[in-house]
């Protein structure tokens, strides 16, 4: 009787250190799913600042201020085209002088080069044949006159002589008229009318004053009327030409301020209004032109000079922020908004242009919210070794 009372008691000692076995494991699973339900539930958006990292973070409200949108693009300077020439001869020859070179300053009427056109002589002889023609048909009639008052001769050989009269000068006026066309003035086709000497030597002559920007002939270059052989501007007033993108060009209109400058001469900076915006947009780039007039009395601008060009629009209230403030994450814009003691989360928020420092917040933020204006990159990172410490735990 003792050995079975012996043997059960042993059984009952056994099944109780099972049961006590089996609780505590089913406390050590509840634990630890308790556990990782409370690391599931951390926002990883969300950072608390120790006392130590406060020192680094400023925390404020954003301002309402009075800004100037900006807008900042490309340009370029160019010349003015409507003062410049593009010279060249209108009739065929070959190039005897050339007088002006690159960069030379000329004056309206100043010979620029020379050539010699059997082209010209031909005119002129042509025009001189008329006149001589036209001088004997005008003494012909009137000898014709004088014999119809003597009964000599009838009235219709006078008629026929003055229609040779009429022809000829016809002949003439046309001839006069070509060789103006190619440049003759009055005075030297007057001269050619009474000295009779061809002179086949035509000059090429500046019609604007200004600067020779190209030379496209040499000494003995034969020259068609359609090549060009100089070009001169007027390089005192120039335009600062703009290409804005199609997406940025609905706040353009002629007389909008625009403050421009050129890094080649940093000291100048020029400040005046859009004289013009194109009314198209170019299909192949999908910008939109926009120019401004640059007065360069002194000549330290030139043709082809980079430049950028800055519009303004009218100052509108807005709110602001510090850059300092902002967070690039997934190439988005985010703040650290205050959310209790020392506690911030991180918030996605859209902004608009950049001015002094500053960027306007378009929505995502309030005047009464509270965020980290300074500090925010320590924050950020804060946040991220906290994501870290958590995924390894």
């Amino acid at each position: 009787m003792k050995t079975i009372c012996t043997r059960k008691r042993n059984l009952g000692i056994s099944g109780a250190l099972v049961a006590i076995a089996l609780i505590g494991m089913s406390g050590c699973k509840q634990t630890a799913q308790a556990s990782n339900a409370s690391a599931a539930a951390v926002d990883p958006l969300i950072v608390r600042v120790t006392p130590e990292l406060m020192q680094y973070v400023k925390v404020g409200n954003p301002q309402w201020e009075q800004v100037t949108i900006q807008q900042k693009v490309s340009a370029r300077v160019q010349t003015d085209a409507s003062r410049v020439a593009r010279i060249g001869s209108p009739v065929e020859g070959r190039i005897t002088k050339v007088l002006v070179f690159e960069g030379q300053k000329v004056h309206e009427g100043q010979v620029l080069a020379m050539l010699h056109s059997n082209a010209l002589s031909d005119t002129q002889f042509a025009f001189v044949k008329a006149v001589s023609q036209t001088r004997l048909a005008e003494q012909s009639a009137e000898r014709a006159r004088q014999l119809v008052q003597s009964d000599v001769i009838g009235k219709a050989e006078l008629q026929k002589r003055e229609a040779e009269v009429l022809q000829n000068g016809t002949e003439v006026a046309a001839l006069r008229a070509q060789l103006h066309g190619l440049g003759m003035s009055e005075s030297a086709i007057q001269k050619l009318e009474s000295t009779r000497k061809l002179n086949s030597d035509y000059p090429l002559i500046a019609s604007i004053s200004g600067t020779v920007v190209e030379r496209k002939i040499t000494v003995g270059q034969v020259v068609q009327p359609a090549d060009p052989a100089f070009l001169v501007a007027d390089l005192s007033n120039l335009w600062f030409v703009a290409e804005v993108p199609e997406e940025e060009s609905g706040s353009l209109a002629v007389g909008k301020t625009v403050i421009a400058t050129i890094p080649a001469v940093p000291d100048e900076l020029t400040t005046g209004k859009l004289t013009f915006v194109s009314p198209i947009v170019n299909p192949e780039t999908r910008t939109v032109q926009a120019r401004m007039n640059l007065a360069n009395p002194k000549g330290l601008f030139k043709p082809d000079m980079l430049a950028s060009m800055t519009f303004e629009d009218r100052p509108e209230r807005g709110l602001t922020i510090p850059t300092t403030a902002i967070v690039r994450e997934d190439n988005r814009d985010h703040v650290f908004v205050q959310i209790g003691t020392n506690e911030y989360r991180l918030r996605e928020v859209q902004l608009g242009v950049e001015v002094a420092d500053r960027r306007v917040v378009v929505s995502g933020l309030t005047a009464n919210d509270s965020i980290v204006l300074d500090g925010a990159f320590h924050l950020n990172n804060k946040r991220r070794q906290d994501q870290i410490k958590g995924a390894a735990d």
